[in-house]
């Protein structure tokens, strides 16, 4: 990302003004604000810097998200200097009880890369199932029901935090019990199937933003009841 627009006739009682409203407001109205100062120039970008830092222990939430990628995709060496520095690792604790990595999950998640963060997560679920599922390339319901807690917490985060709350399992968990856990209802709602037609992968899904709620992660191999229903079943969802 360039450099960004600065908004004509911006004073610094404009900047104090939305950052007092950015501490302050509720998530609409904080996400809202956010996108307003990133075109507010360099001055725009240090209330960001500011606003991340000060909830730096906190604990990352959607808004939290939302700055650190607005900071990230701007090519500006104080953004990129300033989350090297805060947060080497990115905002969100990456826990696993396997020793599995998952920095570049993170990376394609802050730059919005889904399709390649959704290959990436089957990857690591294969990896928490063991080498036959990696050889397989897929999961048995059994090695799911398996999965650590921080591990499968950790891989939800990533999603639900850097898609605005859009995308991730707890998302679509939510949705599933909404419908009273009606699968068929489910796939419709997400967008994984239209009438009697599965959604047909790669092309026919939404790799961003625009899609239906809990569109993502897909992970091919959910698409079915066991796998995903041991998903939603697990205890990661309950701590």
């Amino acid at each position: 990302m360039t450099d960004p627009i600065i908004q004509s006739g911006t004073t610094n009682s404009d900047i104090n003004s939305l950052r007092l409203q950015l501490i302050a407001g509720s998530e609409k109205n904080q996400k809202e604000l956010v996108e307003k100062l990133a075109t507010f120039g360099t001055e725009g970008l240090k209330v960001l810097m500011e606003f991340l830092l000060q909830r730096q222990d906190v604990g990352a939430n959607i808004i939290d998200g939302k700055v650190y990628q607005i900071l990230y995709k701007f090519d500006l060496p104080e953004t990129t200097e300033f989350l090297q520095v805060n947060f080497p690792q990115g905002i969100i604790a990456l826990k696993s009880d396997c020793n599995i990595d998952y920095s570049e999950l993170q990376k394609l998640l802050a730059n919005q890369d889904f399709q390649a963060a959704d290959r990436l997560t089957l990857q690591k679920m294969c990896e928490l199932a063991g080498e036959e599922a990696v050889k397989r390339n897929w999961l048995y319901f059994t090695e799911v029901e398996n999965f650590p807690i921080p591990d499968l917490q950790t891989i939800d985060r990533l999603w639900l935090i850097h898609s605005e709350g859009q995308f991730g399992f707890s998302v679509q968990r939510q949705m599933w019990l909404g419908l009273r856990k009606n699968w068929e209802n489910l796939w419709v709602k997400i967008g994984w199937k239209n009438g009697n037609n599965w959604t047909r992968y790669p092309n026919e899904f939404i790799w961003s933003l625009d899609a239906p709620k809990g569109h993502l992660p897909l992970s091919n191999q959910l698409r079915g009841v066991r796998v995903i229903s041991s998903l939603f079943s697990h205890p990661a969802w309950e701590k």
